[in-house]
């Protein structure tokens, strides 16, 4: 119960990797704020919350909207009166090779990917700034990292946000909230269990560990982050992907 009684917000919270750093938090003793698209699923994933006798809020926002964010926030408020953590979890992607990229797909993935982890934070370290304590977790991904063929845009929204954590963390640390990126690799989620066998092979030869990351692994690191073992830690990626990418 290392986070007991506190508040973690996690945009793009319904399924997946979010999913799961939700429900961990909330084993911990979070009491969770899930921020997605997707209303049907944020309500099952706050009940599976709730079933582990914490307390949550399901919410839809478009997290591009800086208004928006910024009113859910204060409703964040008015039940919790904190918010503890945030986790930027929230992205999208819109594959194709850089010659064929429309722009439409280019500003989809970067205002999602990247203008709404600018938001969140912003709106959000108003509140930590007050409260002089906070963390937050920005999910980043490899591929921000090296790069790969037909993710222009989505490379470039990662690596945006592993030096947004950077210059975060430096503006922030003097209030004791801290900015750290997880970046993962490939993590089985329902994106890569469409992909084929052949595919699927492909990817796990190149991961030393010889196998696919799951949520769990990724929500474990950001627990980390998010913790009292992390207070000294700022401004740092932690890599998350059996030994694929060693920098």
């Amino acid at each position: 119960m290392r986070f007991k009684d506190k508040v973690v917000l996690v945009t793009g919270g319904a399924r997946g990797i979010g999913r799961a750093i939700a429900l961990l938090f909330a084993q911990e003793g979070a009491d969770a704020v899930i921020w997605d698209v997707n209303e049907q699923e944020s309500g099952k994933t706050c009940a599976d919350i709730e079933a582990l006798g914490r307390k949550s809020l399901a919410m839809q926002v478009d997290v591009t909207n800086y208004k928006e964010v910024e009113g859910s926030v204060n409703k964040i408020l008015d039940k919790f009166a904190k918010v503890d953590i945030l986790v930027n979890n929230a992205g999208i992607t819109r594959d194709g090779l850089l010659l064929r990229m429309n722009e439409a797909d280019w500003d989809a993935v970067l205002n999602v990917n990247l203008k709404g982890p600018f938001n969140c934070t912003k709106a959000v370290s108003k509140v930590m700034i007050k409260q002089r304590s906070g963390k937050i977790v920005n999910i980043a991904s490899i591929i921000g990292i090296i790069g790969n063929a037909g993710q222009a845009n989505y490379a470039a929204s990662k690596g945006g946000i592993i030096a947004f954590t950077k210059t975060a963390a430096r503006e922030l640390a003097a209030r004791n909230i801290t900015v750290n990126a997880v970046a993962p690799g490939f993590i089985q989620t329902e994106m890569t269990a469409k992909l084929s066998e052949e595919i699927r092979n492909k990817m796990q030869a190149q991961i030393p560990l010889g196998k696919l990351g799951e949520p769990i692994d990724v929500a474990q690191a950001c627990l980390f982050l998010a913790s009292k073992d992390a207070d000294y830690i700022t401004g740092q990626t932690i890599v998350v992907d059996g030994g694929m990418v060693m920098v």
